[in-house]
């Protein structure tokens, strides 16, 4: 798969943290590229946008049958395995396409009270992050935020360190309006307002 767009994805001392460009297009309706699925899990994706809803619908179904079934949120290892089984089913059933998606979960659990972070691919394998970057110059990006990257990092200086290595990617400047951010924390899964990423970008 080919990454359509950029993003920077990196867990923090007491968080999460996920950006992404959204360049708006004048052939399609703007769409969020950041997706809540419950309280204290979230995603972004990086491919065709519709197949990406149709994963979050059946996402949101997932964690919506486990917390009525026992009470509680679904932990986010288990909501990821199930979804990449899902994506796998599709690359071994006849009549369906795989999904052209790659999807970058990120959660809070509860125990053992700290951060996730999962990137699960068509095929349907799936694996644990600790920082990364994806798209375009992402071998620069990479390299930049492998020398600022130190897990000792709380969610606001996550932020900042998240922003700085997605201006790597930008042939733009950056702006509210062409950029996304997410964070997950023991508090839940928000998506940060165009106020609080202006705020931020002004502090870079």
């Amino acid at each position: 798969l080919r990454f359509s767009r950029y993003f920077v994805k990196f867990v923090a001392k007491d968080g999460v943290v996920l950006s992404t460009e959204n360049i708006a297009s004048i052939l399609f309706e703007d769409q969020p590229k950041i997706e809540k699925i419950s309280k204290h899990i979230g995603c972004v994706y990086s491919g065709m946008g519709p197949d990406f809803r149709i994963l979050v619908k059946r996402a949101r179904k997932i964690a919506m049958e486990y917390e009525m079934m026992y009470g509680e949120e679904i932990p986010t290892t288990q909501l990821v395995t199930q979804i990449a089984a899902v994506m796998q089913e599709y690359t071994q059933s006849g009549g369906v396409r795989p999904f052209g998606v790659s999807l970058l979960i990120a959660g809070w659990d509860k125990i053992p009270g700290r951060p996730l972070l999962f990137q699960s691919d068509p095929s349907g394998a799936y694996f644990a992050w600790k920082a990364t970057a994806l798209g375009k110059n992402d071998v620069n990006a990479k390299t930049f935020l492998e020398k600022r990257y130190s897990e000792a990092l709380e969610l606001d200086d996550g932020i900042h360190t998240a922003l700085l290595t997605l201006r790597e990617s930008f042939d733009v400047g950056m702006t509210e309006d062409n950029v996304e951010v997410a964070i997950c924390n023991a508090k839940g899964f928000q998506r940060l307002t165009k106020q609080q990423v202006k705020d931020h970008l002004g502090a870079l």
